[in-house]
């Protein structure tokens, strides 16, 4: 398994997979020149992609797709809601757009949506699992039931912490967009992700925190954070690797297989 966070962030939002022989490209919310940047630092082309799974139809996660798809006409998937919102749709090659329900066998792996609470038309997350299983949970107001079943059994887990609470009520951001971010439909805490985490029976190998606001969290502070409540629940933190996401600098981790 490999796997490559080429941005993650309020600017642009973009994962590249690969399992058992397959890659994927989770959302497009960067440009198509700095996406083929990060995937010849893989030593991939947009042509050796399988498949685009999107998360849901925000701009930070679909910037990007226009432009990919006139380039490439690679194979896009997500729930229909995600489908029918998307910016531009009319404009989009309709060949390339499939819409699904359920799970979905591509290559030699299974994507599994799980729904998320975000104000989208119809955000998911996604696992994927194949020899190993990576989960996708970012852009979500709080961790449900049907999330925290998601991410319990990840090999590898992306998991939003955008923002410190008390940083952003003290930020400098307009009274409404503080309530929609700390809302149930908004983006998960540093604190919500922490306890996430700890409510786990069996935590993954490597966590990746993603989607950080540039303006209302610090890198250091949300893996403090995290660090900080599993120490305080006794979880052992010998087995368990945090590593932060970025919105500037891709970061990798496995190798291809």
């Amino acid at each position: 398994m490999r796997l490559s966070i080429l941005a993650s962030g309020s600017k642009g939002n973009a994962i590249f997979m690969e399992m058992d022989g397959t890659r994927l490209l989770l959302d497009v919310g960067i440009g198509l020149r700095r996406l083929k940047q990060g995937l010849a630092a893989l030593g991939m082309t947009l042509e050796a992609l399988d498949g685009v799974f999107l998360t849901h139809e925000h701009r930070d996660h679909v910037a990007g797709l226009a432009a990919l798809l006139r380039e490439v006409p690679l194979p896009v998937y997500s729930r229909p809601g995600t489908i029918a919102a998307l910016p531009g749709r009319d404009l989009l090659p309709p060949q390339c757009l499939h819409p699904f329900r359920g799970n979905m066998a591509i290559g030699g792996v299974k994507v599994e949506p799980f729904p998320l609470s975000h104000d989208a038309a119809e955000p998911v997350g996604y696992r994927v699992r194949g020899s190993r299983t990576c989960t996708v949970a970012t852009d979500l107001g709080f961790v449900t039931g049907a999330v925290q079943d998601a991410i319990e059994d990840a090999d590898v887990l992306i998991l939003e912490a955008n923002h410190d609470t008390a940083t952003l009520k003290q930020g400098g951001y307009p009274w409404p967009l503080k309530q929609r971010i700390l809302s149930s439909r908004g983006h998960l805490s540093n604190l919500d992700a922490a306890w996430a985490l700890a409510r786990m029976k069996r935590r993954p190998a490597q966590v990746f925190l993603a989607h950080l606001s540039e303006e209302n969290n610090r890198p250091e502070l949300a893996e403090e954070t995290v660090r900080d409540i599993l120490g305080r629940q006794g979880v052992p933190l010998s087995g368990l690797t945090i590593a932060l996401a970025r919105q500037r600098e891709p970061v990798s981790f496995g190798e291809s297989g």
